[in-house]
Parts: C-alpha cells; sequence; structure tokens
C-alpha cells in the first residue's frame, strides 16, 4: 500500500512539473482600443504567439490610461499613439525602447445631411468651427485616449475652449472607447473624430459617411515602448523587447502592411 501511495505521489509531481513546465510566459500590452477594435490585433499577435511560444493578453483602454498602467508597472509594454504623450513617458523614465511601428490618419465622419458642411473641407481646424457654429451634435471620446487628445487640440486652436463646449448641449463626452463612440454616433446621426481604421471597421454598422480627410494635422503616428525594468524588475520585459522587435521587423511590418477591411489597407509600417 505505502509502495502505491508513493508512486501516486510521484506521478503527481511529475504531472505537476510537466504543467508548470508547459505553461508559457505572458507579455503584457496595454494598447488604445484603436487597435482593439479594427481587428489589428487579433490578425497579428497569433503570429507573434507561434514565433515567441508565448501569450500576449491585451489590455485595451485609451492612451492616456494604456501609460499609465506602464507608469505603475502593471503592463510590459504598451502600444499607443500620442507622440507627445509618449517621449514624456520615456523622459520620466517610465519606458525605454521606444519604436515608430506605423501611422494612419484621424477623419471626422457624420451624417449625410452634413448640417455643419464639412464636407470636402481641406482644413480640420475650419471644420471644427462649423461643427460649433451649426451646433450640430458632436460625440467625444472623452477618455483621454489619443484621439481625445487630437480632438481636444483642435478646438483649442479654433479658439473654442473646453469649458465652453463642455457645457453645450450639442457636445457629448461618452467616456468610451473609439467603437463604442462610432455605435453612438451612428445612432445619434452625430459627428465624431475617429482614426480611420477602426472607423473603415465598423463603416457598414453605423452608416455614417467620410465627411473631411486629408489635412496634415490629422496624421496619427503610432509607437511602441517597453516598461522600464529598472523601474519594475519583475515585469517581463524579454518578452516585451521580443513583441517591440517582432513589430518592427521585416516580417511584423509586411504583416501590418497587407493587414485590410473592405479591400482598404488600415495602416502604415513606420519603423526605421
Amino acid at each position: 500500500m505505502m509502495k502505491k501511495l508513493l508512486l501516486l505521489l510521484a506521478a503527481l509531481l511529475l504531472a505537476g512539473n510537466a504543467a508548470i513546465a508547459t505553461e508559457k510566459p505572458v507579455v503584457r500590452l496595454a494598447t488604445t482600443t484603436s487597435t482593439a477594435n479594427s481587428g489589428l490585433l487579433d490578425y497579428l499577435l497569433p503570429k507573434f504567439e507561434a514565433v515567441c511560444d508565448c501569450k500576449v493578453h491585451v489590455i485595451s483602454v485609451g492612451t492616456g490610461k494604456a501609460l499609465k498602467l506602464g507608469e505603475d508597472g502593471n503592463v510590459d509594454v504598451v502600444l499607443v499613439h500620442a507622440r507627445e504623450s509618449e517621449d514624456a513617458f520615456v523622459a520620466a523614465g517610465h519606458g525605454i525602447d521606444r519604436r515608430d511601428v506605423m501611422y494612419n490618419d484621424f477623419v471626422l465622419i457624420g451624417p449625410h445631411n452634413d448640417p455643419a458642411h464639412i464636407a470636402g473641407e481641406q482644413d480640420v481646424i475650419v471644420a471644427m468651427k462649423k461643427i460649433h457654429a451649426a451646433k450640430s451634435r458632436f460625440v467625444s471620446r472623452g477618455d483621454n485616449s489619443g484621439t481625445d487628445m487630437m480632438e481636444k487640440s483642435y478646438w483649442k486652436t479654433a479658439g473654442i475652449g473646453q469649458s465652453e463646449i463642455a457645457k453645450a448641449k450639442w457636445y457629448v463626452s461618452a467616456g468610451q472607447g473609439m467603437g463604442e463612440v462610432l455605435m453612438m454616433a451612428g445612432e445619434m446621426r452625430a459627428y465624431t473624430l475617429t482614426d480611420r481604421a477602426t472607423y473603415v471597421s465598423y463603416r457598414e454598422r453605423i452608416g455614417l459617411p467620410l465627411l473631411m480627410q486629408g489635412d496634415a494635422r490629422m496624421f496619427n503616428p503610432y509607437g511602441i515602448i517597453a516598461v522600464n525594468p529598472k523601474k519594475y524588475p519583475d515585469i517581463n520585459y524579454r518578452g516585451a523587447k521580443r513583441l517591440i522587435e517582432w513589430m518592427t521587423s521585416v516580417e511584423g511590418q509586411a504583416l501590418i502592411a497587407g493587414f485590410k477591411a473592405g479591400g482598404e489597407q488600415l495602416f502604415v509600417p513606420s519603423a526605421k
């Protein structure tokens, strides 16, 4: 009986060790809702996971929240789109190894009848002034995301204060991700600022046309940054670095270039 018990215990220990051995290391990625809502990560990450023999856990939030997760050491790597905030994150010692990954652009969408008459406008600041003058319904991210930061910079340049629009009945601050905001704008037949990739992915569901694009100020670059291992020694810096290297490699960049929705390329690779 004792011999059988010892054999059973040995078998359980071996099984436990085998289970531990087969557990894959986890890379925690905080990223913007646009990379998730567009379907890009569902397309890219399984390919990376096959190469690294790891698992990427994605936290999809606005850029501001993603950087805060990195600052607090709650993730290993961030993929975001707000260059000024990214540079401040690195300068403060929260992140290292920042690399350009890709870019697309922001666009203004709205109802077919276009009450603010922004269709065909070439200047995004003029377009925002027209929306303000018409008091046309506008849905804002309101979540300190990269898109939200860009929208607020347009209002500021247009000379329209945040305190004014925050009180306006026509202005809706959703505090939601890009996909949710697009759905709200579709239901309300409202204007909103969106990244092109998420818009193309949601276009058929929301029924709102693209009205304004092409201003150089609507350029939307994305960067990837590892959380600083000197600040948080327990993070998976090795996994973060592998993801950065893969995303900016010839293979990763080719996959980004090949990602399409409705036959339209959503991101342009930009690694140097």
